[in-house]
């Protein structure tokens, strides 16, 4: 094939879980552009994989990414990795795949590992409506902006020692919101803690978790209004599929902890 970018994945913890066809590609590329040619040589020489590598990271992507372009227009194959999981995601590589697009390179990336998704469905929190956003913000009134205006299921890296004060906030904002903290991820000292954020927060005060984070926070607790608002619907469903009206709206009462009676006024009053 002509010259072309390959995105290729690789573990985020047990090399064991790099896939055949990442290897593969990068068995066949003609150089490997990686963030740390340090850490990929220890992936590659665990499967024997004879590359040509060259460092491609955050301070120098700008610089690097035309020679890259210009390889591949050459009719070279570049496979990009970075340290762990998916490139471009909190990862170098958007600059070469942005230039790599521009130039009418083709593009080819490889699907693997992955700590966000991972540590989604660990988490055990809804994964209809998600959202990643890579490492949470530094700034307490941002931080505090993005907890408090999300209402599906956020997805973040964040640092160990940042942690405890996260939690805390997040706890001083909605006690009972579902939290779970997601530490070493495929590693042998793997760690999935679930609790609210009041919870965690007292759980992780005094003690930090070490190695790498990712914490998942479940949708924002409804308020009171949210709740009966949703206890409503979930009724007329209930009758519109011929339920009684009052026992249906016992059985939501009791599923949603609103009051059984209120909930079968408010049914009568809107028909």
């Amino acid at each position: 094939m002509s010259g072309r970018l390959v995105v290729c994945p690789t573990p985020i913890g047990n090399l064991e879980d790099v896939t055949l066809r990442v290897l593969a590609a990068l068995r066949d590329a003609d150089v490997v552009a990686c963030e740390d040619t340090r850490r990929t040589r220890i992936l590659l020489d665990r499967y024997g994989v004879k590359a040509r590598l060259v460092s491609y990271y955050e301070h120098n992507e700008r610089e690097r990414a035309p020679q890259l372009v210009a390889r591949m227009a050459d009719g070279e194959v570049v496979a990009l990795v970075s340290d762990a999981g998916m490139p471009l995601v909190s990862d170098p590589g958007y600059v070469l795949l942005q230039a790599a697009v521009a130039a009418g390179l083709p593009v080819e990336v490889l699907p693997g590992p992955s700590a966000a998704m991972t540590a989604l469905v660990a988490s055990g929190l809804p994964p209809e409506r998600w959202r990643f956003v890579g490492f949470l913000p530094r700034r307490k009134v941002d931080l505090r902006e993005l907890l408090s205006g999300e209402a599906g299921t956020l997805v973040a890296f964040e640092s160990p020692r940042r942690v405890p004060a996260t939690l805390e906030l997040a706890a001083e904002i909605d006690a009972a919101r579902p939290v779970v903290v997601c530490r070493e991820l495929t590693k042998a000292h793997e760690e999935v803690v679930r609790g609210s954020a009041a919870e965690l927060a007292e759980r992780f005060r005094d003690a930090p978790p070490k190695g790498e984070v990712v914490l998942v926070l479940g949708p924002a607790s409804a308020t009171e209004d949210e709740a009966g608002s949703r206890g409503l619907e979930a009724l007329r469903q209930l009758v519109d599929a011929g339920a009684r009206p009052r026992d249906a709206a016992k059985v939501v009462a009791g599923l949603t902890g609103s009051s059984a009676n209120e909930l079968y006024r408010s049914l009568t009053s809107s028909r």
